[in-house]
């Protein structure tokens, strides 16, 4: 029977080809044409080079395939509450945390500290313990505040990693105990 239908319809068979090698070929013709044209027509075609950027998405189709991202995914979403609530949680602490040092140090770096909205850098540098070290306390008060402020930092980096790990070890053990047919393999609904 596969024979009867490749005799049969020949002529859209070859169309088909032809229609997939003219994609393909246009799709590397996009791909270097940036690269060459320049040497041509005294043109900037970095955009060009730009858009390839987008291929990158592409990798978001994997997560379908692969299990683990599967059960990543599950895990955030039975933690979702948490994690939104350690979220709003961190957001009152940057706000208190810079207003704070904002009163501490607005008088000895009045340029640095100049109002709260530019202190949350630092209260966002200092709490996601990155520290870059281009705004810094000065006062003896200031540094005994910041280096407060840095530790409740590492806790707030540790506390979704903890709630994280909990989710996952949660999905891990219900996909042990899940109870499967000994025919299909497939899984028993709950």
């Amino acid at each position: 029977s596969v024979y009867f239908f490749i005799l049969k319809i020949p002529g859209i068979l070859i169309l088909n080809f032809l229609i997939l090698d003219f994609l393909c070929l246009l799709k590397c013709l996009v791909a270097i044409l940036p690269f060459f044209i320049p040497m041509l027509i005294p043109f900037d075609l970095r955009f060009v080079r730009a858009l390839r950027l987008i291929r990158l998405f592409r990798l978001f189709k994997m997560g379908r395939y692969s299990s683990s991202f599967k059960t990543l995914v599950k895990a955030l979403q039975k933690r979702k509450e948490e994690l939104l609530l350690t979220i709003f949680i961190s957001f009152i602490i940057l706000i208190v945390a810079s207003s704070m040092m904002y009163y501490v140090e607005r008088d000895a770096q009045p340029e640095k500290f100049s109002s709260i909205p530019s202190s949350m850098w630092w209260g966002i540098i200092t709490l996601t313990t990155i520290g870059y070290g281009d705004v810094s306390p000065v006062t003896p008060v200031g540094k005994v505040l910041g280096g407060i402020i840095a530790l409740l930092g590492i806790g707030l980096v540790a506390l979704p990693t903890g709630i994280i790990a909990s989710g996952l070890v949660e999905v891990i053990q219900r996909k042990d105990t899940q109870q499967r047919c000994p025919h299909c393999g497939k899984e028993f609904k709950e």
